[in-house]
């Protein structure tokens, strides 16, 4: 093989291992914000069922507060019903007596309610709250795993960047011209495969003359389509058909 153009399939295996390692590490930021936003889900959560009891027990303190008073009426009630002296006085008084019971019936029915409801918020805030540690430890593990793979891509990087000044200062300056020019306008990918007679990036079938000298691996060819560094790729156990 052309020693240009070995070097220059290096050197685009350089280059794209580099350029995904930088989109990975551009999509890092996203990775971690979707970690923060599912910790602030759960949070959000177990918050909204410590609003709802907090909620809970301010209109179960108004309800034993109303029940208190209406109480303090019946037992009031009760008192005057001793002192009263006509028949229809004792009639009304009864039906203020019966009035004051069936309301503290009513209340008292309705603190039943709440405390069944405070139960099943307590169990409902235990539960959330248990999902809130289980996430937030799952979630400091994969925290954690983001870390070592920045780290471990910006190390990939720093070895790319030595291994391309390694392969560029072996390659001819007219070849890596070449290179750096359908690179450029490329979106990176200068060198393809010719396959079957064609172009695997463009799927350009290839003219059979440009194939054939392209097969030989002996000389710098380019696609008439893309404008590819073309190189053909031998089979193993072919190298001597």
């Amino acid at each position: 093989m052309h020693p240009d153009l070995q070097q220059l399939i290096q050197l685009q295996e350089v280059d794209s291992s580099a350029d995904r390692a930088r989109r990975r590490l551009a999509e890092l930021p996203a990775a971690e914000e979707a970690l923060k936003a599912r910790a602030a889900e759960r949070a959000a959560a177990v918050a909204g069922v410590k609003e709802r009891i907090a909620a809970a027990q301010a209109e179960r303190r108004e309800l034993e507060k109303e029940l208190a008073m209406l109480q303090a009426r019946l037992s009031k009630f009760k008192g005057q019903l001793m002192e009263v002296k006509t028949n229809k006085e004792y009639q009304a008084m009864q039906k203020e007596t019966a009035g004051a019971e069936q309301d503290i019936r009513s209340h008292e029915d309705r603190l039943l309610d709440h405390m069944e409801a405070a139960e099943s918020l307590a169990a409902e805030l235990k539960s959330a709250e248990t999902a809130l540690k289980a996430e937030q430890a799952e979630i400091a593990r994969e925290e954690q795993a983001l870390d070592a793979e920045r780290v471990a891509i910006d190390r990939d990087l720093q070895q790319a960047a030595l291994a391309r000044s390694e392969t560029v200062a072996r390659v001819s300056p007219e070849a890596l011209a070449i290179f750096e020019r359908v690179a450029h306008g490329r979106k990176g990918l200068a060198v393809a495969e010719a396959r079957d007679g064609l172009c695997t990036v463009c799927h350009v079938r290839l003219r059979p003359q440009v194939f054939n000298e392209v097969r030989r691996n002996d000389a710098i060819n380019q696609c008439d389509s893309c404008t590819r560094i073309l190189y053909f790729k031998v089979l193993k156990g072919a190298e001597g058909c």
